[in-house]
């Protein structure tokens, strides 16, 4: 959208007059994600000026002050009266509380997953966003995963998904269920490739270490025939975020931690490039068919600052969030129908 670099070093006019479109933005939450965030948008400075940010814990606050070199503004309130976007980095409980007050004062809100913590206040800020006029965009972030986006052109009504994301324990992931701290990022990819034509539901999920199940598995059955296996544990040896699509003479592999993709196609023909593919012989009825393997390592980029990026420019071309309000609450649904499911299959307490 924007060739701003190279007017910039063209024209100090042209460089004077882009400073002035980059958003006013304000960052509510300064923990370890919030940090994160900062530093991605400090380097967006043709997207976004971060004026500041907000964190109830003053100790928190002024150690990321001098961290950062920002304004640690002394209230909510005050934050939200001096830009024209918050992003949102609190822990989940505290989510609709800001998004409520930022959207009440037409603010832009880019929030973090999971949308809210229940059904009841995700229902609402739908409603709160749509009435208002603003954009929203929820932190999906593996939507803009290297690996997830060089597969996307070849995706094509898979029959069959599985799901893995494994991690080591980590106490500061148990505020939440495991479903709507790690797996609703599998179940936003999903939906993005099949829809939300669910059928049916099945899931179970046993509580380890934490009050609320540490690992999780849930089967999703779509009316179009789409069998979805996902699974989520935080007490894992080893990290792994991978899925894997399954559809018509192809099969896809993402693995989202290492950023690398994998694509094997079946065709009738010989590609014009044979040393890549593999002849297989199915016998006089079917004869020779083709399998292609082709592994991708896209360019190295940083998802955060690719979602915020792109969220800046939905708001300047007035377009939808590549993951809106409403596909955050989608994701949120479905996370909530596997958390009733695994309720109702659990086993009763000795």
């Amino acid at each position: 959208m924007r060739k701003k670099s190279r007017l910039c070093s063209f024209n100090p006019i042209f460089a004077h007059i882009i400073s002035i479109m980059a958003l006013s933005i304000g960052v509510l939450g300064a923990g370890h994600l919030g940090k994160i965030h900062m530093r991605c948008l400090r380097a967006l400075p043709d997207y976004f000026d971060l004026k500041g940010f907000y964190d109830p814990d003053a100790g928190q606050a002024k150690q990321v002050s001098a961290l950062f070199g920002l304004p640690a503004f002394n209230s909510m309130e005050e934050l939200l009266e001096s830009v024209a976007v918050v992003d949102i980095v609190t822990p989940t409980i505290a989510h609709f509380a800001c998004a409520e007050a930022a959207i009440r004062r037409m603010r832009h809100v880019f929030i973090e997953k999971p949308l809210t913590q229940t059904l009841e206040e995700g229902r609402l800020l739908v409603r709160l966003a749509q009435e208002a006029g603003i954009k929203l965009q929820v932190g999906h972030v593996e939507r803009f995963n290297p690996a997830f986006q060089a597969v996307q052109p070849y995706l094509r009504q898979p029959r069959f998904i599985e799901a893995h994301r494994l991690s080591l324990f980590n106490p500061r992931g148990t505020d939440v269920s495991i479903v709507l701290d790690l797996m609703i990022h599998d179940i936003d990819v999903l939906l993005s490739v099949v829809g939300d034509g669910i059928r049916k539901i099945s899931a179970s999920g046993v509580c380890v270490v934490s009050p609320t199940p540490d690992i999780a598995n849930a089967r999703i059955e779509f009316h179009n025939g789409c069998v979805a296996n996902l699974t989520a544990s935080r007490l894992s040896l080893k990290n792994m975020r991978k899925m894997r699509f399954f559809q018509s003479d192809a099969y896809l592999s993402v693995d989202f931690l290492n950023r690398e993709s994998e694509i094997l196609r079946m065709s009738d023909s010989e590609p014009s490039t044979p040393e890549s593919a593999t002849p297989v012989d199915l016998g006089p009825q079917l004869g020779t068919r083709w399998i292609t393997h082709a592994r991708k390592s896209p360019p190295e980029t940083n998802a955060i600052m690719e979602e915020l990026r792109l969220f800046a420019e939905a708001i300047e071309s007035d377009q939808q969030p590549v993951v809106g309000v409403e596909a955050g609450y989608k994701a949120l649904e479905v996370a909530f129908d596997i958390l009733a499911q695994m309720e109702a299959t659990e086993l009763p307490k000795e």
